[in-house]
């Protein structure tokens, strides 16, 4: 155990008063000031976005960077359920302080307090931002924005439209980010992907965050990049398992490059399973495909009460509808009769993994279940049911070659998002001065479960209203910094270690694809390190990913040259740094001997099957220092005292 100390910088006082608190006493940057202090800010998803926009508009001057073509190209377009705020249009008991408990609870209590009231609090502005911006939510008939319930929750809180609220989201952010890069203050660098962090050092020896270097993807060029504070909005690590339901783009390398330049990473073991994806349908498919968690309000979860008609489904002998209402087991409802198949992700996850494990799953493989709407088109007729999710059941159908009004969905758990990233402390900061980190970049809001409609509501609470305040408390005395040369040596030598990891690459001329190669961890990943875990299988695990990273710098082979695009280089530096990711998350995961939210210990279970804690051992984030090539990290935690709630065992079930 570390003796390293972690300051999260959580202001005194009572709970609803500490984000008041905190903005009353700040420091800040006065206008003209502002335009002497650049910021880096990586990514264009909505915390990237969101972020680049709002400090832009504040007078500070922004670059701005994506690997995509366009920032409207972010993972975030994929989101399709909604966006939680605790507006409680629907009168129907919701609050700012119930939004925050089912955000700790749903997070099984591994989630720091403060930062969960403070997104609970600023969930109310994000609506009306992004109505002003002209997002086309769903309104009902009285002209109010319209609400529907998703996991986790006895109330509808989340705000959509229809089954593309990410898409109509970050087409709000960029607007706002396309206005500022009209009006010069943000610089917009596209095709660029960030390679690693420079720090450059104070006079008084403090190393600071104070550039990048970027590879242009278009022509390969090294380029640098200085600024006073750089912001990482790069999104999570899921790809890491190969078939998730992330774009193939999105990666953990930004997080791995600054982790290797001091930032800790927290809570890496906790990664979310969806459960309501497409199945896998091929060994050649690179992605899934997410069904969103807004289908479980009117769709019920089944599968054959009896062996037998599993068996003959799977066989192709019986289809879903020739089995009898009373031989359909609605788990989920039988289960857990207070939420049904409203239940959390994780719960909803392993749910399905046991009936299937059990014998009864469904599809060829038996590793499905049914998502059923027969029920919810009798009771409100199928243009009632079109309306609410008509996009949604097409994207299956062009999918599947199925009619969901017609024949139940088929659905099985897939990886989805990592609640694990970077530490950061209240105000976003990492332990690295001048490098911050938001959205699912960062870990601080959803402990070791995410409800489904919070990743939207985290990346535009960091961008739009907590990063915009607490970057002018760091940047308050680096007015006088003038900008920085990047002819510096931190930078040359930056440059030179990137292209020297480059060159290695490249001249390994191995026999071994870099898709193979990745193909074969998310196999480790998914089987030692997935929605079920053992002491035995983690260490499995790590044997199995020093071998893959020992094939991957052993045989790897990159076509190509270093000049130009090349898309097998690109992948090649993602993968190994998932091959990094993947190490530290058995690591995370042998170290941590509990079950709780996505993180399921098989030998920590109540009789029930339920995820056991052990609070007394395990309250706390553990977070792991990078310590050199070839040594094992160190772990440090940052002990999680509730001052405000008390953690109990969850429970989905009254």
């Amino acid at each position: 155990m570390s003796t390293v100390k972690l300051d999260a910088k959580i202001p005194s006082g009572n709970l609803a008063d500490k984000w008041s608190n905190y903005k009353a006493h700040q420091k800040l940057v006065n206008p003209a000031n502002k335009r002497r202090l650049d910021i880096i800010v990586v990514g264009t998803g909505l915390a990237g976005a969101s972020a680049a926009a709002s400090l832009g508009e504040l007078g500070f001057n922004v670059l701005n960077f994506c690997i995509q073509d366009s920032p409207r190209r972010a993972h975030s377009i994929a989101a399709q359920g909604g966006i939680n705020a605790a507006k409680n249009y629907q009168n129907d008991g919701d609050s700012v302080y119930r939004l925050f408990y089912d955000t700790i609870k749903g997070g099984d209590y591994r989630a720091r307090e403060a930062n969960v009231y403070r997104l609970a609090e600023v969930s109310v502005d994000i609506i009306d931002q992004c109505v002003a911006q002209g997002v086309p939510f769903a309104r009902e008939y009285g002209g109010l924005l319209d609400n529907r319930s998703f996991g986790g929750a006895q109330v509808s809180r989340t705000f959509y439209a229809k089954g593309q609220t990410g898409q109509q989201l970050l087409l709000g952010a960029y607007s706002a980010l396309s206005r500022q890069i009209g009006r010069g203050s943000v610089r917009l660098f596209p095709r660029h992907e960030m390679l690693d962090l420079v720090l450059v050092k104070d006079g008084d020896g403090t190393e600071r965050a104070r550039g990048i270097i970027a590879r242009n993807l278009v022509t390969g060029a090294l380029e640098r990049f200085s600024a006073h504070a750089v912001v990482i909005a790069t999104g999570g690590y899921g790809n890491a398992y190969f078939l998730s339901t992330n774009a193939m783009n999105s990666n953990g390398s930004a997080a791995i490059q600054i982790y290797k330049k001091g930032a800790l990473f927290a809570n890496p073991a906790y990664a979310q399973i969806h459960p309501t994806c497409i199945p896998v349908h091929g060994e050649f498919q690179s992605k899934l495909t997410l069904m969103s968690e807004s289908l479980r309000n009117d769709g019920r979860i089944w599968v054959p009460k009896k062996k037998e008609d599993a068996e003959a489904i799977r066989a192709g002998r019986l289809q879903p509808t020739d089995i009898a209402e009373e031989d359909r087991d609605y788990y989920l409802e039988r289960r857990y009769p207070a939420f049904g198949n409203l239940v959390p992700r994780d719960v909803a996850s392993r749910a399905a993994k046991e009936r299937c494990d059990a014998g009864f799953g469904v599809a060829s493989s038996g590793l499905a279940v049914y998502l059923d709407f027969s029920d919810a088109v009798r009771r409100l007729g199928e243009a009632t049911v079109e309306a609410r999710y008509g996009n949604l059941f097409q994207m299956y159908e062009k999918i599947t070659d199925q009619n969901p009004y017609k024949t139940p969905m088929m659905i099985y758990p897939a990886i989805h998002y990592t609640m694990g990233g970077i530490w950061v402390d209240y105000e976003l900061m990492t332990t690295i001065p001048g490098c911050f980190a938001i959205g699912e970049a960062n870990f601080s809001d959803h402990g070791a479960n995410r409800l489904g409609a919070s990743a939207l509501m985290q990346g535009l609470a960091d961008g739009y209203f907590v990063l915009p305040y607490t970057i002018q408390n760091y940047l308050s005395d680096q007015i006088r910094v003038p900008r920085f040369s990047t002819d510096l040596p931190e930078f040359r030598d930056a440059e030179a270690a990137v292209r020297d990891k480059i060159t290695t690459l490249m001249n390994i001329r191995g026999k071994r694809s870099v898709d193979s190669i990745h193909k074969e961890l998310g196999h480790v990943m998914w089987e030692y390190v997935g929605m079920g875990r053992t002491a035995v299988s983690l260490e499995a695990a790590l044997g199995r990913i020093s071998e893959i990273r020992d094939s991957f710098w052993g045989d790897v082979y990159i076509p190509g040259d270093l000049g130009g695009m090349n898309v097998e280089l690109e992948k090649a530096l993602r993968v190994a740094d998932f091959i990094e990711v993947g190490r530290l998350m058995a690591l995370d995961g042998l170290n941590r001997n509990e079950s709780c939210g996505g993180h399921f210990r098989e030998e920590y279970q109540t009789d029930e099957g339920e995820a056991l804690r052990d609070d007394l051992n395990y309250s706390y984030a553990s977070c792991w220092r990078y310590r050199g090539e070839g040594l094992e990290p160190e772990r440090v935690i940052e002990p999680l005292d509730y001052e405000f709630i008390v953690r109990q065992q969850r429970n989905y079930k009254s």
